[in-house]
């Protein structure tokens, strides 16, 4: 069997959110936000691996290849309220899971959808969960922006 990709060792979680005058400089403006503009994201599922450390001070060097989960939402309408949230269970044993989400809503609403989605991954795997770390960003959109959340994960 081919070896396969190197199993990340570091995460952090992160939110932001932004304006831009098109919808993708939002997003990219939103990714500026959350220190993760710099670097190429590879969009990954929702599972973090065993032994994986928590360094919310992590710096990611620029052009890098990151695997990422990510959720975000773009809205072009004045006065919405749109928000973004990520976490992160952890099992004291095992892998983690990462869960995130975005919606026409609060950050409080946000933060309120992973928390529910963490445990009931973490109950459907009969694990038991330990910690929890949640990032959500809110933003009301004056023309037209981006609310992201992430989880990247480091070598």
């Amino acid at each position: 069997m081919a070896p396969g990709l190197p199993t990340p060792k570091k995460y952090f979680v992160t939110a932001g959110a932004a304006e831009g005058s098109t919808p993708l400089n939002a997003f990219d403006n939103a990714l500026l936000a959350a220190r993760i503009g710099n670097v190429n994201l590879i969009r990954v599922s929702s599972i973090l691996p065993p032994g994986t450390e928590y360094d919310p001070d992590l710096e990611l060097p620029p052009g890098a290849l990151v695997p990422t989960a990510y959720g975000y939402i773009i809205s072009t309408t004045p006065g919405e309220i749109i928000s973004a949230a990520c976490g992160v269970g952890i099992s004291r044993e095992s892998f983690g899971v990462i869960m995130e989400f975005s919606g026409k809503c609060t950050a409080q609403e946000a933060r309120a959808q992973i928390e529910s989605m963490i445990r009931e991954a973490f109950a459907r795997r009969g694990m038991e969960l330990v910690d929890m770390k949640i990032e959500a960003v809110e933003h009301e959109v004056k023309r037209i922006a981006c609310a992201l959340a992430a989880v990247p994960l480091w070598y």
